[in-house]
């Protein structure tokens, strides 16, 4: 995908004038076992925000992500989404950041907070628009030709509908990940997050799934996106985080983040990375 082909960057944050963040996250962390993956994680995103997250293999990124919608429980710390923290202080606790959560409230969390993962996720025995349909129909229980009509229409959003019947098997990695796409948008998501949706494709494919993207951010879409295509990136958000060992360790605007990192850490990794254009 070329550089002008994706959005043009913008200075700052959208134009939400005193807009409350549509998510807070305040003291994030994560532990598997003795392991330590999030440090305490604070951030805010604002309705309409494009947040590109950057940070070398085993930083913390893509945990982060599943953090926000509940995929993985955080084992400390606080996420509101709409001004509303969820779960609830655990009682008994010696640690007042520790939470405990109801499934039925992360359910409706997943429903809020879209994910599209590196991997597709489909389910091999269903055609592509079974797989968007799926959720519609179990999840929020349409009658099946509300259901159809939808998914169809996701599917067509994402410039699919030739493929509405096709099972997996039968797309490219780049269909598979357009209806992963068109999946999370049927469930009318707040906010999105793509956990680097491009890693697994070939080369010739990413710039399909790219143009998807950058088509939902000129909807003004909440997006947050983990990516290595740092010049995607550079055009495509307006706050860069660069994550390193389970914290933000430099966060700002894309020229700020990407073209005058300011520290050290920062500059080695887009150093690593100026095969790309930006």
């Amino acid at each position: 995908m070329t550089m002008a082909e994706a959005p043009s960057p913008a200075g700052g944050a959208p134009a939400t004038g005193s807009a409350q963040p549509l998510m807070r996250v305040r003291g994030l962390q994560k532990s598997f076992a003795d392991h330590t993956v999030l440090r305490g994680i604070d951030l805010d995103v604002l309705p309409g925000d494009r947040i590109a997250i950057l940070g070398a293999s085993g930083s913390g990124k893509s945990t982060l992500l599943r953090c926000l919608n509940f995929m993985e429980r955080p084992t400390a710390g606080v996420v509101e989404l709409a001004g509303r923290a969820i779960g609830r202080a655990a009682p008994g606790k010696s640690d007042p950041h520790r939470r405990s959560y109801d499934e039925a409230e992360l359910t409706r969390v997943r429903q809020r907070v879209g994910m599209v993962f590196q991997q597709f996720n489909l389910f091999p025995h269903m055609t592509a628009l079974g797989n968007v349909m799926e959720g519609l129909r179990t999840v929020r229980g349409q009658r099946e030709a509300a259901a159809r009509t939808r998914a169809q229409a996701e599917l067509a959003r994402v410039g699919l509908a030739d493929k509405a019947e096709a099972y997996p098997a039968r797309l490219s990695g780049g269909q598979k990940q357009r209806v992963a796409i068109a999946r999370a948008l049927a469930m009318d998501p707040e906010v999105l997050l793509f956990d680097e949706p491009t890693s697994a494709l070939d080369p010739e494919l990413v710039g399909e799934v790219l143009r998807v993207i950058r088509s939902l951010a000129e909807e003004g879409r909440t997006m947050l996106l983990v990516t290595h295509e740092i010049g995607f990136a550079y055009h495509f958000a307006n706050r860069v985080l660069f994550i390193a060992e389970g914290v933000v360790h430099e966060q700002g605007t894309p020229d700020q983040v990407l073209r005058h990192p300011t520290e050290p850490r920062t500059r080695a990794f887009i150093e690593r990375h100026r095969e790309f254009d930006f």
